[in-house]
Formats: structure tokens, C-alpha cells, sequence
């Protein structure tokens, strides 16, 4: 005669292999998303001080002077951040058909404008610096001896995706 406990033991086991489970979510690509941090107000005081601080002494270890914040380069960085969400693709040119010289010429700056990374991201800044670092395009704006001013920003949407924009200049 069955054990009548047993059957019932697998039978509840069965059913629970049959429970919904909570995924996490995914995008259009089928890849998963990541969970979004949302930036604090405190945190936007500390992102670029922490950000230029990470890339000085990143430059630092290969003899490259430091890069000093530069607000006109920080205000051409967060119009094309902006810029960037509101086409909903990362990439060098504006809605207007600007190109990073043209921003920073319109935010009042008038030295030579080195470089331009941009990233679209679920990420933080140190993350987000970690990638850029991680490819030598990206790397080589951030450490091209010849910069010695950066402009930073990101914006970040209401879903969580931050629009991150460096400028360097000289």
C-alpha cells in the first residue's frame, strides 16, 4: 500500500516548482536590468569632487598633471546630458547638430576642448568611470596629459537611467 505522506510531500514540492517567480526585470535586448539607484541631493554635491578626485589620481599614477573642475565645461556636460535623454540615445551630437566644441563654446568656455565621453547607464560615477577606463577611447580622454580642465555631468531620469557627459579641456 503507498505511503500516503510521502505522495503528499512531493506533491506539495511539485507545486511549489510550479509558483510564479518574481524575476528581475528585462529589457527590450532580452538582458536584465539593473535595480536603479536614485541620486540623492546630497549625493550630487559629492559626485564630481568624488569624480575628480578618482580621475586625479588615476593621472596621478602616470605623471599627468591634475584636471581642475571647470563650471563652463560642468554646464556644456549637463545640457548635452539632458540633450542626450531627451533623443534617447547616447552620442556625441546634439539635437541641434552641435558637437562637443559647439556646447562648450555656447557655456562660455574658450580653451581647447580635449575630448567628450558619454554614457547611458543604470550606473554610478565610479562605475561609469570604471568602463570609460576600461576602453581606451574613453581611457585616453581622461588621461591625456595635455587636459587640464573637466567638466562633468549627468542626468538622471525619473525610470532611474543616468545620461553621464565628461568634458576635458585645456
Amino acid at each position: 500500500m503507498p505511503n500516503y505522506k510521502v505522495i503528499a510531500a512531493l506533491s506539495l514540492v511539485a507545486l511549489a516548482a510550479c509558483q510564479p517567480r518574481s524575476l528581475p526585470p528585462v529589457a527590450p535586448g532580452g538582458q536584465d536590468m539593473p535595480v536603479a539607484h536614485q541620486i540623492s541631493a546630497a549625493e550630487e554635491q559629492q559626485i564630481p569632487i568624488r569624480v575628480l578626485q578618482q580621475i586625479n589620481t588615476l593621472r596621478g599614477n602616470i605623471a599627468a598633471p591634475p584636471l581642475a573642475l571647470n563650471p563652463q565645461l560642468s554646464a556644456a556636460a549637463l545640457a548635452h546630458s539632458r540633450d542626450m535623454s531627451a533623443q534617447n540615445r547616447a552620442w556625441h551630437w546634439g539635437s541641434d547638430g552641435s558637437s562637443p566644441l559647439d556646447r562648450a563654446r555656447r557655456a562660455g568656455y574658450f580653451g581647447t576642448v580635449i575630448g567628450e565621453n558619454i554614457s547611458e547607464s543604470y550606473e554610478n560615477d565610479i562605475q561609469t568611470l570604471s568602463a570609460w577606463m576600461g576602453t581606451r577611447d574613453t581611457r585616453d580622454v581622461i588621461m591625456d596629459p595635455a587636459a587640464t580642465n573637466l567638466g562633468f555631468a549627468w542626468y538622471q531620469e525619473p525610470s532611474g537611467k543616468v545620461w553621464w557627459t565628461l568634458l576635458t579641456g585645456s
